[in-house]
């Protein structure tokens, strides 16, 4: 809000004319008009006495960086959009300028004006574009230091890809220190560079570790999501996550023992005996499969280490033992559980 603005909106609010405010601080009318209207200010001698007019302090007089709200920074954003429909991109530009500078520590407004002409600049190519971008970039660069991670991020994935098209892939990585360590897209985003800059293995490794790393989080949140639907007794949902991830271990190719095993948590729920046996047999038979990421081509280039037979002997002998615990005393009578029970297969 500007100062001209606060002015207008306070004399209202105590019921004064523009007359009576002038005739109290000894100026003109038009003055005051002036004022509010945003072509001239008001001299520094006479804020203390407007403000005290006004019942306001000097702070709220001067508060033209106030933050805007979310719907007033929506409103302004569609009308940028509409007037670049309608305008010329310099005249729209120009507007976009001078509302970041009424408001210059609104982050909000900043990047998403800034992508909003940044894209458009690109699409329509208007002349003297390398003087937009500057002041674009420049934009993106303010946001660099929002106390928001989000917006950080936002504006050095934004910085990243302006230098990446530009092929300053040594600019371009200067944004990727934006993004913390354990964020996948600052691994990503070095392995582009990386692509560009005769390092490919380094980028294939990468990639290969982010699919796998990726693999893992899907299944953590499939599982905990399970068991959500678990405790609501949904049982359908259930089965639909065990399905998911057991599409998942297949896509990611994974093996036949993380393909099978998800599902033995639910059929021991539900007390299915015949699925609980389809399900132990899958897990026994295919233990050795546990390692086969390792053979997949999907991660040659991480050289993952083969999976030791003495993990998978301790592995099988686990197994067993938890399959004779109480969880599955529903299954007794069944001829294949106890064998395993037994001290044969234990």
């Amino acid at each position: 809000m500007t100062i001209g603005a606060v002015i207008k909106k306070y004399r209202k609010k105590i019921g004064m004319t523009q007359e009576e405010m002038a005739n109290r601080l000894g100026v003109t009318a038009p003055a005051v008009n002036k004022w509010e209207r945003g072509n001239t200010l008001p001299d520094i001698a006479l804020l203390a006495p407007v403000a005290r007019l006004l019942g306001i302090t000097t702070d709220e007089l001067l508060s033209f960086q106030d933050a805007l709200t979310d719907e007033e920074i929506n409103q302004y954003l569609s009308l940028i959009q509409r007037d670049l429909e309608e305008k010329n991109f310099h005249e729209v530009f120009l507007d976009a300028k001078k509302k970041i500078e009424e408001y210059p520590n609104c982050e909000k407004l900043i990047w998403q004006a800034a992508v909003i002409l940044d894209a458009r600049r690109m699409l329509m190519a208007p002349p003297a574009q390398e003087d937009y971008e500057q002041a674009i970039l420049g934009w993106y660069e303010r946001c660099l230091c929002s106390e928001s991670e989000q917006t950080r991020n936002q504006a050095a994935g934004l910085l990243f890809h302006a230098y990446f098209r530009k092929e300053d892939y040594e600019r371009a990585l200067r944004y990727v220190e934006y993004f913390s360590v354990d964020n996948p897209e600052r691994k990503r985003k070095q392995a582009l560079v990386n692509s560009r800059t005769g390092k490919k293995m380094e980028a294939y490794r990468a990639y290969e570790e982010l699919i796998f790393s990726g693999y893992q989080h899907i299944q953590v949140v499939l599982n905990d999501l399970r068991i959500l639907y678990m405790q609501d007794g949904d049982h359908e949902m259930a089965k639909k996550l065990v399905t998911a991830a057991s599409s998942a271990a297949s896509a990611f190719e994974m093996g036949k023992y993380n393909e099978v095993c998800m599902g033995l948590d639910v059929a021991a729920w539900e007390k299915d005996v015949a699925w609980t046996v389809r399900i132990m047999q899958d897990i026994l038979d295919s233990i050795d499969t546990i390692g086969d990421f390792s053979k997949s081509r999907l991660y040659q280039h991480m050289a993952p280490k083969a999976v030791q037979p003495a993990f998978l002997d301790g592995l099988r002998q686990r197994l067993l033992k938890s399959f004779g615990e109480e969880t599955f005393d529903y299954m007794q009578g069944n001829e294949y559980w106890e064998q395993l029970k037994s001290s044969e297969f234990i």
